[in-house]
Parts: C-alpha cells; sequence; structure tokens
C-alpha cells in the first residue's frame, strides 16, 4: 500500500472480530517497531507481545480501566477482543546511560533533553506499529493506562524496573460492524493547527 494511502487510511480501530492475526504479520508488525528513530541510537525501548488469551487476560486483570457506565464497559470489551497486544516500554537509565558515553558526554546533563526522549522513541515505535497494521490491513487502536496500572504489569509480566510501559497497541482484524471515523467536519482547520514562519502568522 501507497504511504499516502496508509496516512489516509490511519484511524483507532476499537471493535476488533475474533480472528487471529497470523504469525507472518505479528512479524512484520514488530519488525517496523524496530526500525523507530531514537536519540543516540540508543534503542532504549523494548517490545512485550503477547497472543496467548492466559497473557491477554492477565494484561486486562491487571488494567483498572473499567469504564462505570454501560456503553463504555461496551466498548472496554470490544478492545479486550484484540487477539494482540503489543506492549511498547521505555528505559530512562538506558538513555542515561548512552549519554555518559564518550561521544556524547560532552553535552551537559541539564540541556540533554528538553523532553524525556525515551517516552518519544517508544512512541514513534508504537505510530510505526499503528500505521503497518493499516498497511497489512489490519485494525489498531493505542490506549494508555494508569499508574496503578504500571507495578501490577511488572509484577504479572516479570518485567524490570528499569522499564516501563507507555502504553499497549491492541491490533486486530477490525470487526464487521466497525463504523466510520471520525467525520470530517470535527477535524480543526489546518489554519488553527499549522503556524507559519511564527506562531500566528506573519
Amino acid at each position: 500500500m501507497e504511504l499516502d494511502e496508509v496516512l489516509r487510511r490511519r484511524r483507532m480501530v476499537r471493535h476488533f472480530s475474533d480472528e487471529a492475526v497470523s504469525a507472518e504479520d505479528l512479524d512484520a508488525l514488530v519488525a517496523a517497531a524496530l526500525r523507530a528513530p531514537s536519540a543516540g541510537f540508543t534503542q532504549g525501548f523494548r517490545l512485550l507481545v503477547l497472543t496467548d488469551p492466559a497473557d491477554r487476560e492477565r494484561l486486562w486483570e491487571a488494567t483498572d480501566w473499567s469504564p462505570p457506565d454501560p456503553q463504555r464497559d461496551r466498548m472496554a470489551a470490544e478492545m479486550r477482543a484484540a487477539p494482540a497486544v503489543i506492549v511498547p516500554l521505555c528505559s530512562e537509565a538506558a538513555y542515561r546511560e548512552r549519554y555518559a558515553e564518550p561521544d556524547k558526554a560532552w553535552i551537559p546533563d541539564e540541556d540533554i533533553w528538553a523532553v524525556p526522549y525515551w517516552y518519544v522513541d517508544a512512541g514513534f515505535a508504537a505510530m510505526l506499529v499503528l500505521l503497518k497494521a493499516v498497511d497489512l490491513g489490519l485494525g489498531a487502536v493505542f490506549i494508555g493506562q494508569t499508574p496503578r496500572f504500571v507495578p501490577r504489569f511488572r509484577e504479572a509480566f516479570g518485567v524490570p524496573d528499569a522499564f516501563e510501559p507507555i502504553g499497549l497497541v491492541l491490533v486486530g482484524h477490525r470487526h464487521p460492524d466497525v463504523g466510520p471515523a471520525y467525520r470530517s467536519e470535527r477535524r480543526r482547520p489546518v489554519e488553527e493547527m499549522v503556524h507559519r514562519g511564527r506562531w500566528g502568522g506573519r
């Protein structure tokens, strides 16, 4: 699929069929994520791939995302039906170690990052999974988690303290009932989103 078509079709899919994601497609999703850029080529993110139903159930038991109203509860059940979950994790320590190496150590510690690049790089990896899912004809959605999720998640899956999840990427085949994407009128105009030359224009 051409890149412009992938970008046009990309959307968050929250309702999945019970069709499994093939091993070949999973490998392709992971391969795409591993092409993500990383500051200093630190490669300080990791991926946890969950496809076994028991593993996925452990994941959902660890999460505390339990919407109180029926409509959101239905949406949660639809998303939990996703046959594959890819969890991007990042390590702050990996970046601090990398930027203490001789080729980077000339940068004063307080000037290294305006933002935590361990999150940025893991986000790049997650985005590549979302785009590759479209290319493969799959649906995917990125969802966040609360801080209470992290220790339970680490315990459930033996994740070292040095790594933290930035969210969950759910992947599967779109359910036939998936409706249209958000209507175009909900998109903010380009003039509001993009500033050229300086904020607010010249």
